[in-house]
């Protein structure tokens, strides 16, 4: 299956128990579609969520509602079956909201440009923690449910550890030369992985985050933009040149290549609700159209590739899952 969405997405995600699909795009829009594997998929909604790009979407309220981050510093929850909104917190941060994700049932976590981390309560409409652990945008994080520990990486070449007990910054590991982009815990808790700018994945113990133990550079120069944890032994990697490839940690291989996606950026990646083996991957793309206006050699960046990107208005895009 493939959507096109007529301009840059740079986000989706996946409805926890039915067949639909949700995109934030470029110009601010979110897109709602159902999707089957013998119709072509069906628009439920397109409404305009922002002013600025929308650069992050997730589903909550076991799908009821969806919730989108975006570059105005806004975070908007959006009824699904209706498109009404629900809520709308105009400066939900001091700078523009870079990501976004599930924590528990009522509770979810954004980052931003310059480094913040809030916890928001859906319930309760308001923010439970705040914490100003890095020194660049927040690329990705990620959430272990049975410690109360949110990691995030950084634009600074930093993986941080905030205790949401304590409302602490636990940990933060030593700079690196490269941004690191992506994060996923795997080996039952024992390992982080981290993608980062220069295409090499770096490996850290849990509880020894001051420097990685270990690095897998199989997949450079290209920058692992996303990170999507397929068991506790295999992870799909989404990279800048539009690769999406089957790893292997420790022993550390690339087991196959899975799909590709052109030449640019896979922004995002998800799995559909029922993780069928041919639906495993639905990446997000900065392009699928060799006719896109934009640098055909985008910054190695991936916050300057969005940047950049949000300014070339006039390029389209789709996203795509094989279903």
């Amino acid at each position: 299956m493939e959507i096109d969405l007529g301009k840059v997405p740079f986000t989706m995600d996946f409805h926890p128990s039915d067949n639909l699909v949700t995109a934030g795009l470029i110009t601010g829009d979110l897109h709602l579609y159902r999707f089957n594997a013998d119709s072509s998929p069906q628009r439920l909604l397109e409404i305009h969520a922002h002013s600025e790009s929308c650069r992050a979407a997730r589903f909550i309220n076991d799908g009821q509602a969806i919730i989108t981050g975006s570059s105005d510093r806004s975070i908007l929850a959006t009824d699904l079956e209706t498109g009404s909104p629900i809520a709308r917190l105009e400066n939900a941060h001091e700078d523009a909201i870079f990501s976004l994700i599930n924590l528990t049932e009522s509770t979810v976590a954004s980052g931003d440009d310059q480094g913040c981390v809030k916890v928001w309560d859906t319930r309760q409409r308001s923010c439970c923690n705040s914490f100003n652990v890095h020194e660049d945008y927040v690329s990705d994080m990620t959430f272990a449910s049975d410690s109360m520990k949110l990691l995030s990486t950084s634009g600074d070449g930093t993986l941080s550890v905030c205790n949401l007990r304590t409302n602490k910054i636990q940990s933060q590991s030593e700079f690196s030369e490269e941004e690191l982009l992506s994060v996923v815990i795997m080996k039952n808790g024992r390992k982080v992985i981290c993608g980062s700018q220069n295409g090499t994945l770096l490996l850290y113990s849990w509880g020894f985050f001051k420097d990685c133990s270990d690095r897998f550079t199989a997949l450079s120069p290209n920058s692992i933009d996303s990170l999507l944890k397929l068991d506790e032994d295999r992870v799909i990697t989404g990279s800048e040149n539009g690769l999406i490839s089957l790893v292997g940690i420790l022993p550390s291989r690339v087991i196959q290549p899975l799909a590709e996606h052109s030449e640019y950026p896979i922004e995002c990646l998800a799995f559909s609700h029922d993780r069928n083996a041919q639906n495993d991957q639905a990446p997000v793309s900065d392009s699928d159209s060799d006719a896109m206006n934009v640098d055909t050699n985008p910054p190695k960046s991936r916050k300057g590739a969005k940047r950049k990107n949000e300014h070339a208005n006039d390029a389209t895009s789709s996203f795509f899952a094989d279903l």
